[in-house]
């Protein structure tokens, strides 16, 4: 009988020249992990099949749907509900301060391992599939921290941290001329909230109030406006992608089609065949 058994890793890295943070995407059949603990949080969403984790004494299911935490240190296990029946899950591993940054009292404990929350379920599988595929720094550090604050705040003892911040629209103001200023490596959301003598999450929810966006798609928005008239220049997309700040074509022309629904060549061949 063939098996799946697939697993692969990627490396996040938290804004330019920040903490790593680790992707895990996984199918198998009839593999068991041995008991084992990690240093970080252990966050993941299963994504189809049924998983049974051992974990503080007892034993818990996720079916598809279900994020499962489980705390720095806890020793635990985990496989397929039934020999062969296969289960399937996305997982990071992040670092406790990640968890702590919207919470006062110290770190989150999660008393329930198995959460039901799906819009935060298909919020954080979204967000591992596309830093998997491409895992940009600016992006990583914008959405990863914010889906976890959100996961300690919805469901962990933690008390949740004031949400309001003086200033939004200046601090969104400043953290804007800077990306704009630095377009082709911006610096990471903690060198900027630093500066502003914010957290991370503070940076995130100012900016977020003020603008209605994450700064990294802020910056796509920019990038692709820089981009628009390299590209009425006369300029081949290919070309325009670095120039702009993008890591290659294909990462400004998915921009481009989320922006303005087309692609930049089709963009650049219209623009040129109205031209005088």
């Amino acid at each position: 009988m063939n098996t799946r058994e697939d697993a692969r890793w990627t490396r996040a890295r938290l804004g330019r020249g920040g903490p790593p943070l680790d992707l895990l995407t996984a199918r198998f059949d009839r593999h068991v992990y041995a008991p084992h603990a990690h240093e970080e949080y252990t966050v993941g969403v299963t994504v189809g099949g049924l998983e049974v984790i051992e974990y503080r004494g007892g034993r818990i299911r996720s079916g598809p749907g279900g994020i499962v935490v489980l705390d720095p240190g806890e020793m635990h296990t985990g496989g397929p509900a039934a020999p062969d029946a296969g289960y399937a899950y996305r997982a990071l591993y992040a670092g406790p301060a990640l968890l702590a940054d919207g919470v006062l009292g110290g770190l989150p404990h999660f008393r329930e391992p198995v959460i039901d929350d799906p819009e935060l379920a298909a919020a954080l599988r979204r967000a591992h599939t596309d830093l998997s595929a491409r895992p940009d720094p600016l992006e990583a550090e914008s959405r990863l921290p914010w889906l976890l604050t959100a996961l300690a705040r919805r469901h962990s003892t933690a008390r949740a941290a004031g949400d309001t911040v003086p200033g939004a629209d200046r601090i969104a103001r400043a953290v804007r001329d800077r990306l704009a200023d630095e377009l082709l490596d911006p610096p990471s959301l903690a060198v900027l909230a630093a500066g502003l003598g914010l957290s991370r999450y503070q940076l995130l929810r100012a900016f977020r109030t003020a603008t209605g966006v994450p700064p990294y798609a802020w910056l796509a928005q920019h990038r692709v406006a820089r981009a628009r008239g390299l590209l009425e220049g006369g300029l081949r997309p290919a070309e325009v992608a670095p120039l702009v700040g993008f890591a290659d074509q294909a990462h400004l022309t998915r921009w481009f089609r989320r922006v303005l629904g087309v692609t930049p060549a089709a963009y650049r061949n219209s623009v040129q065949d109205s031209a005088p």
